[in-house]
């Protein structure tokens, strides 16, 4: 079971198929104090790919070394992360808890998008490009995807920064991907990658950077 201090956890099955299907988390009090009053969730990261179904679940005492086990109903179209939140009561304060994000796949999509990476410097300067990277890793043999670069400026403007047809991606191969974006404002740009097989949008990735004046 992984863990953060003071809960271990662990979430099954992490493969599914696309469509309704329940997903169990097991829960360990690994500290030395009583935990009280646990309002326990599931919590996509984004809701499109995968909708938790329902409040979650409530312990009313996990005592250290007790286990629970809960069960979420959830509605999967393509893979995705959650992660677990807990808030209740340790020694007789408010306690809030979250883990890692935590991938559930759906098994009959042919590749993934595995990652979006800035390589910049910490604070790259407005007006200057700067160049993005997306790691794409095939799960089965396919006929090449469509992957697209996004930027959101500060202004709030969403541009589109370049499409790529990627090549055929054998299983188990990694391809990176790259693209160059000119940030003209000042501030907060969040970079999108979407990653297509044909209509059906099977990844999403993205990554933030602070542009400040030249």
């Amino acid at each position: 079971m992984a863990a953060r201090y003071p809960i271990q956890y662990e979430l099954e099955p992490r493969s599914v198929d696309a469509g309704m299907n329940w997903l169990t988390l097991h829960l360990r009090n690994m500290g030395t104090e009583e935990l009280k009053d646990l309002d326990v969730r599931l919590n996509s990261l984004d809701t499109w790919s995968m909708y938790v179904y329902g409040t979650g679940d409530h312990i009313l005492i996990l005592s250290p070394s007790d286990k629970e086990v809960i069960h979420f109903q959830v509605s999967v179209i393509v893979t995705s992360r959650v992660y677990v939140s807990i808030d209740g009561r340790r020694d007789g304060e408010p306690f809030h808890w979250e883990s890692p994000g935590v991938v559930v796949r759906v098994s009959q999509e042919p590749a993934e998008l595995v990652s979006l990476f800035a390589m910049t410097e910490p604070y790259p300067v407005a007006g200057e490009r700067l160049r993005c990277e997306a790691t794409v890793r095939g799960l089965a043999e396919s006929g090449g995807f469509r992957l697209e670069f996004w930027a959101n400026a500060p202004s709030g403007r969403f541009d589109e920064v370049a499409v790529v047809k990627t090549k055929d991606i054998a299983p188990g191969e990694e391809v990176r991907y790259g693209a160059e974006v000119l940030p003209e404002e000042e501030g907060p740009y969040t970079l999108y990658a979407y990653l297509y097989d044909g209509a059906k949008r099977i990844g999403r990735e993205k990554e933030y950077v602070y542009v400040r004046k030249s």
